[in-house]
């Protein structure tokens, strides 16, 4: 049976609402007043994955806004615009259709790449950027081609997703089994617990989720010897200009932290990177209070060094 979209608007000390920002319709969850932090999730999650951070950055001082990216949640779904350049258009709208002229940007994974791109393509909207589990897009890239045994190898289910509609329907059978499957993996030991996988798995059977996640990884994959993503690269090349943070699990297995390590030679501003011991794939939900202590020591930090 199809999956009702309203169950993972999980109700807690935070809003819901709807915000439009160039012509897609976002679902955001909101909690705290300051500074804007947007919060942007990565595969194969939704803005729930922020729960942590959005009471702790609230209690900091600080707006915090967790947004289901385009295609995830109960956010739009449209048939195109699942490449980085378009995602990055939308979370700089979005940072506007919020009634700011920017902000610090904290993104894993997807989201991750998706804030480097906005540091490079929109400068003037992110005000800090903090990179978590995810190297700079040149930097993986680089890594998929210079360390066949290592992030190469860590990889290997990301070639399975270009294929058409099996990946979908693998996604989604068993009630979404395969994604608890992914996070269990994924993620350090001791981390997650059943109930925080069948969000994800509920969360992957909403109608057209499965689709449009996949569709991120085709774009990056079939973009390398395309024109579009020649183009990218070559604007990738710029340095990052506002202050960064990098956070990374010591134990991930998907993301290897050595590919993310050489991310620094990209960004001019300053730049600190941090590893979170214990923790996998997913450090702010693994080990939150050690990453919400990185995370607003630094934010708290008015030159924060390297």
């Amino acid at each position: 049976m199809p999956v009702d979209e309203t169950l993972i608007e999980v109700d807690g000390p935070w809003t819901h609402r709807t915000v439009h920002a160039g012509g897609v319709r976002f679902h955001v969850a909101e909690a705290g007043d300051g500074p804007l932090v947007l919060l942007l999730h990565g595969f194969p999650q939704f803005w729930w994955t922020w729960r942590h951070q959005l009471t702790a950055l609230a209690a900091a001082g600080y707006r915090a806004v967790a947004v289901d990216l385009r295609g995830y949640g109960t956010s739009d779904k449209p048939p195109r615009g699942y490449d980085l350049p378009t995602l990055a258009v939308d979370a700089a709208g979005l940072v506007r259709a919020l009634g700011e002229t920017s902000a610090v940007v904290v993104g894993h994974d997807w989201g991750g790449l998706l804030g480097w791109t906005m540091g490079v393509l929109d400068p003037k909207v992110v005000r800090r950027l903090v990179a978590v589990s995810a190297p700079h897009p040149l930097r993986l890239r680089a890594a998929l081609f210079t360390d066949p045994l290592g992030q190469l190898k860590a990889s290997r289910y990301a070639l399975g997703f270009q294929l058409p509609f099996l990946p979908e329907r693998k996604l989604t059978r068993k009630g979404g089994a395969a994604v608890g499957r992914l996070v269990q993996k994924w993620a350090g030991p001791q981390w997650p617990g059943d109930g925080v996988t069948h969000v994800y798995r509920e969360a992957m059977r909403i109608p057209a989720v499965a689709h449009c996640a996949l569709e991120y990884y085709r774009w990056f994959a079939r973009s390398q010897i395309r024109p579009d993503g020649f183009r990218y690269a070559r604007q990738m090349r710029a340095e990052i200009e506002a202050p960064t943070l990098q956070l990374h699990g010591a134990l991930d297995p998907c993301v290897l932290p050595r590919t993310a390590q050489g991310s620094s030679r990209f960004v001019a501003a300053p730049y600190r990177w941090r590893l979170i011991e214990g923790a996998g794939h997913f450090p702010h939900e693994e080990r939150p209070e050690q990453f919400n202590a990185e995370l607003i020591s630094w934010l708290s930090d008015p030159e924060p060094d390297r």
